[in-house]
C-alpha cells in the first residue's frame, strides 16, 4: 500500500491541502497530515484550523512514498522556510521517489532547479518561478515522479493525478465517478 505526507505550514491553502487527503483516503492510501510546526494544530490561509496526524519529527521517511506541498500563503513560504523539510524533497527527488505541489508551492521546485527540462504548471503569477519548466495550463502535470498542479480550482483534478499515478487509471476513473466529477 502506498504512504503520502501531506504537508501543512500556518498559511495553507485549506481546499488544497484537505482534497488530496480526502480523495486519496477515499482509495485507501494511507495519508498523514504533517505539521512542519511544533504543533499539531495548523491555521489555513483562510482561518480553517486542522489538527494533523503528526509532526514532522515523527514522519518515517522510509516508509513515505510520495511527499504533497500545497499552496497558500504565507503556507507556501513558510514550507520553503522549514529546511528539514526542503531537505527531504530534494532526497526524494534524487531517490526518484514521488513530490508533488500545488498552486504557489511548485515554485519551491523550481527554486530547487528540480523543473529545469520538465513541464510542470503552477498559479498563474507563479510561473516565472518554474525555473527552467515547460510552463503548461494544464489542471495538473506530471513529468517523470514531479507532480504539478495550478491551483484551488484544480484541486480535485491534481489530487485524481495523485491517484492515478499511485493505483492506476481504472482506480482514477472509479474514484471520479464515485465523487460525481466531469
Amino acid at each position: 500500500m502506498s504512504k503520502v505526507c501531506v504537508f501543512f505550514a500556518t498559511g495553507y491553502e485549506e481546499i488544497e491541502a484537505l482534497t488530496v487527503v480526502d480523495i486519496l483516503r477515499r482509495a485507501s492510501i494511507d495519508v498523514d497530515m504533517v505539521s512542519i510546526n511544533d504543533e499539531r494544530k495548523v491555521t489555513g490561509s483562510h482561518n480553517i484550523t486542522v489538527e494533523m496526524d503528526k509532526l514532522f519529527n515523527e514522519v518515517d521517511f522510509d516508509s513515505i512514498d510520495m511527499l504533497v506541498l500545497p499552496g497558500g500563503m504565507p503556507g507556501t513560504k513558510n514550507l520553503e522556510a522549514f529546511e528539514p523539510l526542503m531537505n527531504k524533497v530534494d532526497d526524494f527527488y534524487n531517490k526518484g521517489k514521488y513530490i508533488a505541489a500545488i498552486c504557489a508551492a511548485p515554485s519551491i521546485f523550481g527554486h530547487r532547479g528540480i523543473l529545469k527540462g520538465k513541464k510542470a504548471c503552477s498559479y498563474p503569477t507563479f510561473e516565472s518561478h518554474l525555473e527552467g519548466a515547460a510552463v503548461t495550463k494544464e489542471p495538473a502535470v506530471v513529468d517523470g515522479k514531479v507532480i504539478t498542479g495550478r491551483g484551488m480550482g484544480t484541486a480535485i483534478p491534481f489530487a485524481l493525478t495523485i491517484l492515478k499515478e499511485l493505483k492506476g487509471d481504472n482506480e482514477a476513473a472509479s474514484m471520479k465517478e464515485t465523487i460525481v466529477f466531469n
